[in-house]
């Protein structure tokens, strides 16, 4: 079972973290079987299985039900849950009782959105014993505020901000952070920086992991997709041989290419 003790010792080893969404029984265990190391239920299922255009109204009772079918099939993959929009930053004492909730349902972490300002939360619910994955640079659920889906830290004082945001939730103790829409370089000193690993999607080679939403890199949608998305599909038979692909390019260094990053 991967646990939060043996993703640190692959950010020491150099082994890389392969991570994918996953919202159902069956697909957890063909990511399990695949040797995918984290499941993330994202509030991504808003869009990719809910048919929205955002994951704003994706709920909390949403995601502790696809959390708990997604625990159903795994055996050894460490499975984290969002929060939901809304939900963890009104007050870390509302974010503990909704990270209990997600816990209860299955997941070994929970992943909360923002930045500097989210730490204390951060802080909170590592020391009352909930992993915690930061996600930091490009926030979905921020996309209203952005005023779209931008990648983050172009400016210097935008990446200043961000290597701020990422030392503020490693100093809180959180067990993760994860990277949107980061450029490579800045995404690789942050990396260098903290001591905790770092997943990163549109976020260069560099980080201790990738992420990538599941219905992209099956290429099943019709929607345009991001630069950092790959077909790991194509040239094979079943959908089995595309998740083992994807784990074997995130471990040997082959995906993301540079096309994949900014």
């Amino acid at each position: 079972m991967i646990t939060v003790s043996t993703l640190h010792k692959m950010k020491a080893t150099g082994d890389k973290i392969a991570m994918l969404t996953c919202y159902d029984a069956t697909f957890a265990a063909a990511m399990d079987a695949a040797g995918v190391d984290m499941l993330l239920i994202g509030d991504s299922l808003g869009m990719a299985v809910q048919g929205h255009t955002s994951t704003l109204p994706v709920t909390l009772d949403d995601m502790c039900y696809h959390t708990a079918c997604v625990a159903r099939g795994v055996k050894n993959a460490m499975i984290v849950a969002d929060f939901p929009f809304g939900v963890a930053q009104q007050s870390k004492e509302q974010a503990y009782q909704a990270a209990c909730r997600l816990m209860a349902a299955g997941a070994a972490m929970v992943k909360a959105e923002g930045g500097e300002f989210m730490a204390e939360t951060t802080a909170f619910l590592e020391q009352r014993g909930i992993p915690v994955c930061a996600h930091i640079g490009l926030t979905p659920q921020w996309v209203n505020a952005f005023g779209g889906y931008k990648v983050q830290g172009k400016t210097e004082d935008a990446a200043a901000q961000l290597i701020k945001d990422a030392k503020a939730h490693d100093n809180a103790g959180a067990s993760i952070v994860l990277m949107e829409c980061v450029p490579a370089d800045l995404a690789r000193q942050i990396t260098q920086s903290v001591h905790c690993p770092t997943i990163g999607i549109g976020a260069g080679k560099d980080c201790d992991g990738q992420v990538l939403v599941m219905h992209d890199m099956l290429w099943v949608t019709d929607s345009k997709k991001a630069r950092f998305v790959k077909n790991f599909m194509a040239g094979k038979d079943n959908i089995q041989a595309a998740f083992a692909d994807y784990v074997q390019s995130v471990k040997n260094g082959t995906f993301p290419a540079q096309e994949h990053w900014f």
